[in-house]
């Protein structure tokens, strides 16, 4: 049950899950006025750091077909 809680599955989805609150996070600072560009630029950045995550796990998981 431990081994599951630390799975690299779980942590995917994991990371998943907060890249998407994050996009509805950037959604509604994008829509606020005023526009506070420093706090959407640290999600922004927050975000692209998260989906590198995301790619680097999902190749982890997944590696390519052997050609």
């Amino acid at each position: 049950m431990d081994d599951n809680l630390h799975s690299p599955q779980r942590r995917l989805i994991e990371l998943r899950m907060e890249h998407a609150d994050l996009n509805n996070l950037i959604d509604q600072a994008a829509q606020q006025s005023p526009l506070d560009d420093l706090v959407l630029r640290r999600l922004k950045k927050r975000r692209l750091l998260l989906r590198d995550q995301i790619a680097k796990l999902e190749a982890e998981l997944e590696p390519p077909e052997p050609a």
